[in-house]
């Protein structure tokens, strides 16, 4: 059992699970959806099943995706073109890991949940139950834009199916499988909503939810400004980076480059 919950099953499950039940609970009760289906227009019903299967495979993709793990030094003598492109002189020193003893690049995070440092790390969710790092990250918030749009949908279409009653209990009662989809999917929708949106903010100013957090502590962050992100590029370059350019980022070198005084 505990082996399980290591390997986040139990998480995945219960997201697909949950999501499928909702999924069909919308379908059979009187909503939008089961009136498109009586009347034989069954462009909107397809085009929701799409969307919810979308978002679910956008959820494994990123709950089973490598994040970025840092599985060797990333300096060594033998990897000479690496070490030539970091300039020694003014970033500061790669730190070795106390977990996983290897050298960590900047902007790395070991994850005690993961056992492995991940490149630019982000954070350690544990409703995909993975790291959201430098591989996976841009999938991550495509994920949670997906999400969203299907959660709100799904709001709509719950909405739309709640019918009056000539009595509270009596409409609680008709009604109880709707309100109680209402209220979950209200709650994600919130929760998605506001992850979404803070993920682009910061995303947009190249800057990550432990750096954004802990800046104080880090050590090629704490002896910059409140107002200095050695990382930003401007609104413009951050998105195209972030979302455009799939390779791995010698931050050092940004980082260098930004920082001309750094020590």
């Amino acid at each position: 059992m505990q082996n399980m919950f290591r390997t986040g099953f139990l998480v995945r499950a219960t997201h697909t699970l949950l999501t499928w039940v909702i999924t069909l609970i919308l379908f059979l009760h009187n909503t939008d959806l089961r009136k498109c289906e009586e009347r034989g227009e069954l462009l909107l019903p397809v085009l929701f099943f799409l969307l919810v299967v979308l978002s679910v495979l956008l959820y494994f993709a990123v709950s089973l995706m490598d994040p970025g793990f840092v599985l060797t030094d990333s300096v060594k003598g033998s990897n000479e073109e690496m070490e030539s492109m970091i300039p020694q002189s003014s970033t500061p020193r790669l730190r070795r890991c106390g977990y996983c003893l290897l050298q960590q690049p900047m902007r790395a995070k070991h994850c005690q949940t993961c056992k492995h440092c991940v490149r630019r790390f982000d954070h350690h969710c544990p409703w995909i139950e993975n790291c959201v790092g430098e591989r996976n990250h841009r999938w991550f918030i495509v994920y949670l834009l997906v999400q969203l749009l299907a959660l709100l949908w799904a709001l709509h279409i719950a909405l739309s199916g709640v019918s009056p009653s000539p009595t509270w209990v009596l409409w609680f009662r008709v009604n109880a499988f709707l309100l109680v989809v209402l209220v979950l999917v209200g709650v994600f929708s919130v929760v998605a909503g506001m992850l979404l949106g803070i993920h682009l903010y910061l995303v947009s100013i190249n800057c990550t939810t432990w750096e954004f957090m802990s800046r104080h502590r880090i050590a090629y962050l704490k002896n910059c400004g409140d107002e200095e992100n050695p990382f930003d590029r401007g609104v413009f370059c951050n998105l195209w980076d972030f979302f455009c350019i799939c390779r791995t980022v010698v931050w050092e070198k940004t980082y260098d480059r930004n920082t001309p005084n750094s020590v």
